[in-house]
Formats: structure tokens, C-alpha cells, sequence
């Protein structure tokens, strides 16, 4: 019996470590493992915790020795994507440097984790869920592309200041303006997009 129980603990931490994700949810690792018993697997993943075999950045949810920070916040909050300064920083839209992962959810929250700080930003669920602009990378990371994070941004900010919206694809995010639904928006954008300072190069 204790052979047996010792080898499943093996197999879950083997599964875990096998996966491509770096972050998961008890859901996830009850997918991968083919545990049904989610009290017992909670039991054993806390052992884990308390071992240092597995990370338990919040409550809820387990990583690995060495996991992706953006994991994290797409996995903090669900649904939620990275979007806003985060992206448009990493793009070169924006200059000013901030290290925190900045994203848009189902509610404004900021949290603090290991000295990262994560930003969320509420949007109506019609936003929320439409996945154009959406890269759903392989390890389940939501990622805008730099034209729907500058759409979320002056959709909740519409007097942000752009450094270098050039570099932004216009035909693009004409196309993405159908998402907010809003003739409000659309003005602001075409406003800025006709701005002599914001012709691309």
C-alpha cells in the first residue's frame, strides 16, 4: 500500500513536470494526472508545497520551481488577457519603463506576487471574451497584439499619451474597433490616428 501511494506522488509530480505550463490551477493538474479525488489531490499537492517541491504563489494555485510570470497572470483571474502598458511597452508604442504585468479581466484588482506587481483593468464581458487581437500562446498565455492593447487603452483612459504610435498598424485596429461597440471610441481613435504626430513612418 505505501509503495503504491508513494508511487502515484512520484507520477503527479512527473505529470506536473512533464507539462509544458508552468502554472496551474487544481483543474489542470486533476486533467493531467487522471485524479479524480480533487480533497486528496489537494492534500498531496500541499505536501508538495510544504516539501518545496511545487510553488503556491496565491491561493489556489501551484507552479513550478521556475515559472513564466505572464502564466501567472492569465491564471490569477480568469478569463483575462495581457494587454494595456505591459504590451505597448514591449512594442515600443509607449517609453516609460514599469515592470509590472498589466491586464484586462472581469474586475480591477492589483496584486502583488513575489515583487512583481500585476494590474488588472475591468471591461465589459463583450470585450472581455472577444478573442481578436488574442494570441493564445501554447503554454495558454493570452497575449493582445499592440493594436488591441492601444484599443483597450483609450478605451479606459482616452487621454493617454503615445510615444510612438507610428509603429501600430492602422488597417488593423479600424478593423478591431467593432469589438468595443462604441462610436465614442471610434472618434477618439480616428482622432489620434489623423494626428500629424501619429503618422506612421
Amino acid at each position: 500500500m505505501f509503495s503504491s501511494q508513494k508511487y502515484i506522488k512520484k507520477d503527479i509530480i512527473r505529470s506536473i513536470y512533464n507539462d509544458k505550463r508552468t502554472v496551474f490551477k487544481l483543474i489542470d493538474i486533476a486533467q493531467i494526472t487522471g485524479e479524480s479525488n480533487f480533497l486528496s489531490l489537494n492534500n498531496k499537492l500541499n505536501y508538495y508545497v510544504r516539501t518545496g517541491k511545487l510553488l503556491n504563489p496565491r491561493k489556489g494555485i501551484y507552479a513550478k520551481e521556475i515559472y513564466d510570470p505572464l502564466e501567472l497572470s492569465c491564471r490569477i483571474y480568469t478569463p483575462s488577457y495581457i494587454s494595456l502598458e505591459y504590451i505597448l511597452q514591449k512594442s515600443g508604442i509607449i517609453f516609460q519603463y514599469d515592470p509590472g504585468i498589466t491586464g484586462v479581466s472581469y474586475l480591477c484588482r492589483n496584486i502583488r506576487v513575489n515583487d512583481l506587481d500585476f494590474t488588472y483593468r475591468k471591461v465589459k464581458n463583450d470585450i472581455l471574451l472577444n478573442t481578436r487581437g488574442i494570441i493564445r500562446q501554447a503554454n495558454h498565455v493570452n497575449i493582445a497584439t499592440p493594436e488591441r492593447a492601444f484599443l483597450d487603452v483609450i478605451y479606459l483612459n482616452s487621454k493617454y499619451y503615445f510615444d510612438n504610435p507610428g509603429l501600430l498598424d492602422k488597417k488593423i485596429i479600424r478593423e478591431l474597433l467593432v469589438i468595443y461597440q462604441s462610436e465614442t471610441l471610434a472618434e477618439r481613435v480616428n482622432k489620434i490616428l489623423k494626428n500629424d504626430r501619429y503618422k506612421q513612418t
